[in-house]
């Protein structure tokens, strides 16, 4: 009978969280620089604070925001940190949503535009809300969507001693945010712009080393079946925005954190 109640009281809570607003779920108050930064110092306040974008002003407006992605083409093009302005990098474009938007409605919103997202409260910048704000919103939804159309089952490697810029240079030219490596050909850990940024970029460490001492490992996987809820549920447990997914007992797809959101789009359109 309390088990009963329990599972009761967890329904309710989940089907409210579909009305759950941008405000309890966006990062506050986040990091900006002036545009006349230095593009290696805008990389040291990322790398020490672990953050994936830094917005980007001029004249106390917001211009763009500096992404992992800026980074990692700068180095795959130019083989190190350019000390550049920031005015003179092409940065990631924004949409603007307020706190009192429906976290579905920034969701459609970010997959409609492939863009990011700031969070005004009126003229004032107040937040940003992530993918992976997201992803932690959606785990608490009574929804479970197919992820079947959403994965990538290409499966992009390097070797544990392919170097640094070897694997930066194929994650750039494939336009992909991270890659497997491999062991005596074995799935050992993978390789993200994260681990770039804070492993790497953060430590001054030589980019011609093998790329296998740098990587997140062991890696966390799941079964090619789950559903986004629950794949939601494990992303948000180990604060990941990967998940690799295994089919009779080989590595067989991956599914992101911007996967999980789309998925999620999907499934409360039909569900409207």
């Amino acid at each position: 009978m309390i088990l009963l109640y329990l599972n009761i009281i967890d329904l309710v809570l989940a089907i409210k969280t579909l009305d759950l607003k941008v405000a309890d779920y966006m990062s506050p108050k986040p990091l900006v620089v002036k545009d006349n930064s230095s593009f290696s110092e805008a990389i040291q306040i990322m790398a020490d604070t672990e953050i994936g974008n830094l917005v980007v002003e001029k004249h106390r407006k917001p211009i763009g925001i500096l992404t992992e992605r800026q980074i990692l083409e700068n180095l795959s093009i130019h083989k190190n940190i350019s000390d550049v302005k920031l005015k003179n990098i092409k940065l990631s474009p924004f949409e603007i949503v307020s706190p009192t938007t429906k976290v579905i409605d920034a969701a459609q919103l970010m997959m409609k535009k492939k863009t990011r997202l700031l969070v005004f409260d009126a003229k004032r910048l107040v937040g940003i809300i992530t993918a992976t704000d997201m992803v932690r919103a959606f785990r608490r939804t009574t929804a479970n969507p197919n992820l079947s159309k959403v994965r990538s089952t290409i499966l992009h490697t390097v070797n544990y001693d392919d170097s640094i810029l070897a694997a930066s240079k194929m994650m750039y030219k494939k336009r992909i945010g991270s890659v497997i490596v491999l062991k005596n050909n074995k799935p050992y850990g993978i390789f993200t712009e994260r681990d770039l940024l804070v492993n790497v970029l953060a430590n001054d460490v030589e980019i011609h080393n093998p790329v296998g001492g740098y990587c997140t490992t062991p890696l966390v996987k799941s079964s090619a079946g789950i559903k986004g809820g629950d794949a939601s549920k494990i992303m948000s447990k180990n604060k990941i925005k990967r998940l690799v997914l295994t089919k009779a007992g080989k590595y067989y797809a991956i599914v992101t954190a911007r996967d999980i959101v789309e998925s999620f789009t999907t499934s409360f359109s039909n569900e409207e």
